[in-house]
Order: C-alpha cells, then structure tokens, then sequence
C-alpha cells in the first residue's frame, strides 16, 4: 500500500543517555549455542516453529541496543521496512551511503593461518579482499558462507552491524568510513533496524583493528 514511487518512511527513536561509560572492553561474549533472548516466531494455522531473518536477529540487535547505552554511546534506533542493500537501506534512512557501515564475513587462510574476520567498509566502496589477507598475514580472503555468517554474528546477510559479539571473529575496519562523516550508519542485527551512531563513539567501543582493504582503483 502507499504512494506509487514513494520512499518508505522510517521510525527513529532518539538514545537519551545520561550514565558515565563503562570499560569497553568489557564485551560480552554469548555462546553461538545460546538462544537465551531469541523468541521463536509461531505459525498459529500450523504450530510450526519458524526462525524468521528478524527473530535470528532479535537477540544480537537486544545486545547491541545494550552494550551501546551502558558505554553512553550518541545513537539512534530506526525502524523501517526490511531492507538489506546498502543503497536501498541509505534511501529509507534519509543518510548518506558513503557514511554506511558494510560489514562482510570472510575466511582468510593461507600461511598457517585459518581465521574468520569481520570487515568493515564504506558502504560505497569495495573490499580488496587480497588486501585483509595480507593484513591478517594469510595468502588467500573468501567471502564466508551463509552458514558461517549466521553461526559467527547471530545475523543473516545484510543485516551484520559492525560489532563483534564471538570471540573467533577479528573486527577490522578500513579508515575511510571514519574520516567522512560524524555518524556512521548500519543495519543493527535485523533487516528492519537500523543504528545511527556517533563515528568516534564507534571507534571508542568498538576498537577495531584499523587497515586499508578497500579497493583503491
């Protein structure tokens, strides 16, 4: 329903924070085995239990929401229709895509190494995934599997927020995203949230590894 061409508007709710921050580093960790916050969405016509995108994402976008309002972070909550691309998603949020966060799952092996990564880029830009390689100190980058992604972030693809809740996967940043905006925007765990965030807030809580992996060409 709605206006033919029209752009779907999204609800914002503004984070009033009051409290000093906490330590950021004090993290948490949830176990992927753990579903403690997720509630299953059921089918009432058939009782079937079914793991809607939104409900995996539920208890990854609950933690977020929590570790940025104890650290005192400056952000806001949007609600909108459920989108994954980046270009799509920048239109709904009235920002920029040059200040979105695109978060990419990858496995860099090679020279002894085996890790899985967490990389963040502006979401205009493209990952040189030779380059992460490098940095992590492996030979070879892939994006990881859709399995993957949901077992490291608790997300489906497009809706990863730039923050690391496992503990085997590394958070790498490119630079760029940070020198271009004061606010940095992402999907938070669900296809139909979204966080707008202070970008030094951010790097203060988030404390990711800095490199330059995207493409320069």
């Amino acid at each position: 329903s709605g206006i033919p061409g029209a752009v779907p508007q999204a609800v914002c709710h503004q984070q009033c924070i009051t409290q000093q921050p906490a330590n950021p580093l004090a993290v948490f960790f949830r176990p992927r085995s753990s579903r403690a916050n997720v509630e299953p969405c059921i089918q009432d016509y058939h009782r079937e239990m079914v793991m809607t995108d939104d409900v995996i994402g539920a208890g990854t976008h609950q933690q977020l929401i929590t570790l940025l309002t104890e650290q005192g972070a400056r952000f806001r909550v949007m609600e909108h229709e459920a989108v994954g691309k980046c270009e799509a998603v920048s239109e709904i949020r009235g920002t920029d895509l040059r200040q979105g966060a695109k978060a990419l799952v990858c496995k860099v092996k090679g020279n002894g190494v085996k890790k899985h990564v967490l990389a963040i880029l502006a979401a205009d830009r493209q990952a040189d995934l030779a380059s992460l390689a490098r940095h992590i100190g492996g030979s070879k980058a892939s994006l990881a599997s859709p399995a993957e992604v949901e077992a490291l972030t608790a997300c489906v693809f497009g809706a990863i927020p730039p923050f690391s809740f496992h503990p085997a996967l590394r958070l790498v940043a490119d630079p760029l995203l940070f020198e271009r905006f004061p606010q940095i925007a992402f999907n938070a765990g669900r296809l139909d949230r979204s966080i707008i965030l202070d970008t030094e807030d951010y790097l203060h809580i988030a404390r990711p590894e800095i490199a330059t992996f995207r493409r320069l060409s």
